[in-house]
């Protein structure tokens, strides 16, 4: 840098002059310094963690009771009591319900004084026939006419005594339906009428009974797994004793987080798929334990399940946490740290998802090009040697990712023990 200095004659100040000069010559120092290396951003890496893993597959299911019963009257009457503490617990053939019953009962009495009277003019009209059948011996005494007319009236009081106990076995069964019992074992909801209410036959619903264990989660599965569920037992994968016992399958509630701790077996599976939906019902039975509080349990009907599906037996898999995966156009990738200390990107193909955040991954297989390795396509062969993406001693970068960038150089750090 040149300065020219005024001359002498001019009427700026000297002193002027030389603070001019100090303030330019700084600048021109440090334009002349070369720029500041900067450190290399850290990042926290981690080697794959290599275990037993079962791949699943997931659903949402709804919880339903293997019996559960609308409670209606079989006779018209007005509620006489109400013989339970609603929500309790109740046996099998309980009394939950009065109807009553005099009306029923009269009736019972007149249809069983009608039978003791059809019986009677039965035994009259038997003894007559025998009398006729006796006289009738004698030549001339009675015609036979006469005889077939006694054998009628003896056969009309049989047939009359037949209708009597009918009707008395009906007018029984109608004082027995005035005691409304429970069907099943199970829990009891509330009573919808108090007494002295008027009640209809086969219309008026008075409470409902569901039993509590075991219990049931239908859910639908689609058809690519019910395809890979298939081509197992074809396989011989599935074993004779889970074909006997049922496939099994794991179920959590919406407060357990990503956990399924209640095992059940699967019990039914439905004839045809959804066509609307693609789908295939299926139900499984899972064990329903007691809170040991006001008669509670843990699963309820209608409740919202998630259902985890275990597909195939458990095999060796590489894990890494899941904020570590990136998505790059809808291909999976993760960042690794080589031994120059060089990001480098990797893509790989995911497996599923496992509860302890942690996702299982699987190599892609790499092709060496003249420009650098290239994944293999997926239905692409290749008589050359391939390598896999990332293996077990790899180190993955699982925290700074958005200071990392393949190609760049970083500063690597174990996480922190937990």
């Amino acid at each position: 840098m040149m300065l020219t200095l005024p001359p002498r004659s001019s009427s700026v100040p000297l002193l002027f002059t030389f603070a001019l000069l100090a303030a330019a010559l700084p600048g021109c120092r440090k334009s002349e310094m070369p720029p500041s290396t900067r450190p290399a951003p850290e990042v926290q890496v981690a080697r794959p963690l290599v275990r037993q893993v079962t791949e699943y597959t997931y659903f949402t299911g709804r919880i339903e009771a293997p019996e559960s019963v609308d409670i209606q009257a079989r006779v018209t009457g007005y509620l006489d009591t109400v013989d339970f503490v609603p929500g309790a617990d109740v046996k099998k053939g309980q009394r939950l319900f009065l109807i009553d019953p005099r009306p029923y009962q009269a009736a019972l009495d007149r249809a069983v004084g009608q039978v003791q009277l059809s019986e009677a003019r039965l035994k009259l009209a038997t003894a007559d026939y025998a009398r006729a059948v006796a006289v009738a011996k004698t030549p001339g005494a009675i015609s036979q006419q006469d005889v077939d007319k006694y054998a009628a009236a003896r056969d009309e009081s049989a047939a009359a005594v037949a209708a009597a106990k009918a009707a008395s076995e009906s007018a029984r069964l109608n004082v027995e339906f005035t005691r409304i019992l429970s069907p099943v074992d199970g829990v009891v909801g509330r009573n919808l009428l108090t007494v002295g209410n008027l009640i209809k036959q086969d219309q008026t619903l008075l409470t409902t009974v569901v039993s509590e264990n075991p219990m049931y989660a239908y859910f639908d599965i689609d058809e690519h797994t019910l395809l890979r569920v298939q081509r197992l037992l074809q396989q011989g994968k599935i074993t004779r004793r889970e074909e006997k016992e049922g496939f099994p399958v794991e179920l959590g509630l919406a407060d357990e987080g990503d956990r399924y701790p209640h095992e059940g077996r699967i019990d039914f599976i439905n004839n045809r798929i959804d066509p609307t939906t693609g789908t295939l019902q299926i139900r499984g039975t899972f064990p329903n334990p007691s809170l040991k509080y006001k008669n509670l349990h843990l699963l309820t009907p209608g409740m919202f399940v998630r259902v985890r599906l275990p597909i195939g037996a458990p095999r060796q898999a590489m894990l890494v946490p899941r904020k570590a995966i990136g998505t790059d156009q809808g291909n999976k990738y993760v960042l690794t740290v080589n031994a120059q200390d060089v990001v480098e990107y990797q893509p790989v193909i995911l497996g599923p998802e496992q509860p302890d955040g942690l996702q299982v991954i699987r190599p892609m297989k790499m092709i060496e090009t003249p420009t650098g390795l290239r994944p293999l396509g997926e239905n692409e062969t290749t008589k050359e040697k391939t390598l896999d993406s990332i293996g077990p001693q790899d180190r993955v970068i699982v925290s700074g990712l958005q200071r990392a960038k393949p190609g760049t150089k970083v500063t690597p750090r174990n996480p922190p023990v937990q």
